[in-house]
């Protein structure tokens, strides 16, 4: 019992973190605040929100091994695919955040350049469908944690 509650904590920590992040870089990539300490922690925000993804996939991967309910039950339930699929969906989107972030920066230290606004405000876009698709992925696990799906 004690490590399906430590597994659960750790998934909603990640969970948590993920959120905290891709609020931030929705805070942060705006052109009326880009400067070069803006471009700097982007990058790192950015990494943070990384690895907070890749720990959400791990610690729920590993919630369906050992949890409660167990593999054959997740596993079999449409529910869990509506959310891998979103949350891939939201990684596939954030490959172009991410590349941005790296390019304004490696400008920044090269040349001292600022990115312009048209790719600020294009970056911005896609980190906030990126928030709103992680905004559905829990409606789906409550569905899912209350037996809907099979």
């Amino acid at each position: 019992m004690t490590l399906k509650a430590i597994l659960a904590y750790l998934h909603l920590l990640a969970i948590l973190t993920l959120v905290v992040f891709i609020a931030s870089q929705a805070a942060l990539c705006r052109v009326e605040w880009m400067n070069a300490a803006v471009v700097e922690r982007l990058a790192r925000v950015d990494r943070v929100y990384g690895i907070a993804a890749g720990a959400v996939l791990l610690t729920g991967i590993a919630r369906t091994w050992w949890g409660i309910k167990g593999t054959a039950w997740y596993w079999t339930n449409p529910l869990l695919h509506l959310k891998l699929t979103l949350f891939i969906v939201v990684g596939l989107v954030s490959i172009a955040p991410t590349r941005s972030y790296l390019r304004w920066r490696q400008a920044l230290r090269a040349s001292g350049a600022l990115p312009s606004e048209s790719e600020v405000r294009k970056t911005r876009k896609l980190v906030m469908i990126e928030a709103h698709l992680i905004a559905l992925i829990p409606l789906a696990a409550v569905f899912l944690a209350r037996g809907f799906g099979k």
